[in-house]
């Protein structure tokens, strides 16, 4: 393998899930692309087994920048918080957990049977029509009434996770998943794109840390290579997380959902098209 192709591939790969995993546009759309670009040749993304694990230890990565900038808010025992508002957070917390429970049960039960339909014309139809649905939410949905997740009662945060679970299929996203439930029950949406954060910590640490103990328990192995390769990639992952997830907090305070709606619309046909002429 060339090394500086490696390090550049993973410095890539960083970046894309970096960005979309916050962004409601699909982190498996863009990753079906970029492995197509990356196809040729000997390389670290070719080892399937290594592979899978190299996404959901990048996925550690932005998770993390998550926990650093709500660490405060998402910490219950701050010596800063006040007895009342750490008994909010502890209820935030329970509002989250009572979200994750459809993806916790259904999407587990589903997980295997929706990784055989992990193929580009599923994540096209995915991205198009999610692309379609924020649009036409944008222009219809008024009844954001939710302006902060201590205003959500535990029926809307339960019924947000049902609306993550559709996150398993390939190239839906699993933030806008969320935000278009969340949007869909009266939030609003720096209200839906926050809470959205808040439900990737434990869905994603939890899987992302069951996919490490099977690599380990397995007894795989991976090179000098790959290991600098995950964490650089993990590396990447977070400093970018850190930018979209500031970048989006800002956005949608003066700005709504359409764009990316629209730009879901434009991959998704690109993908088609690329793999209509190339695949």
């Amino acid at each position: 393998m060339n090394l500086f192709l490696e390090i550049l591939k993973t410095i890539i790969l960083g970046i894309v899930e970096g960005i979309t995993e916050w962004l409601p546009i699909s982190s498996t759309g863009h990753l079906i692309l970029f492995k197509e670009f990356f196809r040729g040749g000997n390389s670290f993304i070719h080892n399937a087994e290594f592979f899978d694990l190299y996404l959901y230890v990048i996925q550690l990565g932005a998770i993390l920048a998550v926990v650093t900038l709500y660490f405060k808010k998402l910490n219950p025992f701050a010596p800063s918080k006040t007895t009342e508002e750490k008994r909010d957070t502890w209820t935030m917390w329970f509002k989250v957990i009572v979200a994750c429970l459809p993806a916790a049960v259904i999407g587990l039960a589903l997980d295997s049977y929706m990784e055989m339909i992990e193929n580009w014309q599923v994540v096209s139809a995915m991205l198009i029509v999610y692309g379609i649905v924020f649009i036409v939410i944008e222009m219809f949905n008024k009844r954001a009434v939710v302006s902060d997740i201590g205003e959500m009662s535990y029926k809307t945060a339960f019924f947000i996770g049902l609306f993550q679970v559709l996150s398993i299929i390939p190239g839906t996203s699993r933030s806008g998943a969320t935000i278009l439930g969340a949007m869909l029950v009266g939030c609003k949406r720096e209200v839906a794109a926050e809470f959205s954060f808040f439900l990737a910590i434990p869905v994603m640490f939890g899987v992302s840390l069951l996919k490490i103990a099977k690599f380990v328990f397995e007894g795989l192995s991976m090179s000098s290579l790959e290991i600098a390769v995950l964490i650089i990639g993990m590396i990447v992952a977070y400093i970018i997380s850190m930018i979209c997830i500031k970048f989006l907090v800002s956005f949608v305070k003066k700005h709504n959902f359409k764009p990316f709606g629209i730009y879901r619309i434009i991959l998704g046909v690109l993908v088609i098209g690329y793999f209509l002429i190339f695949g």
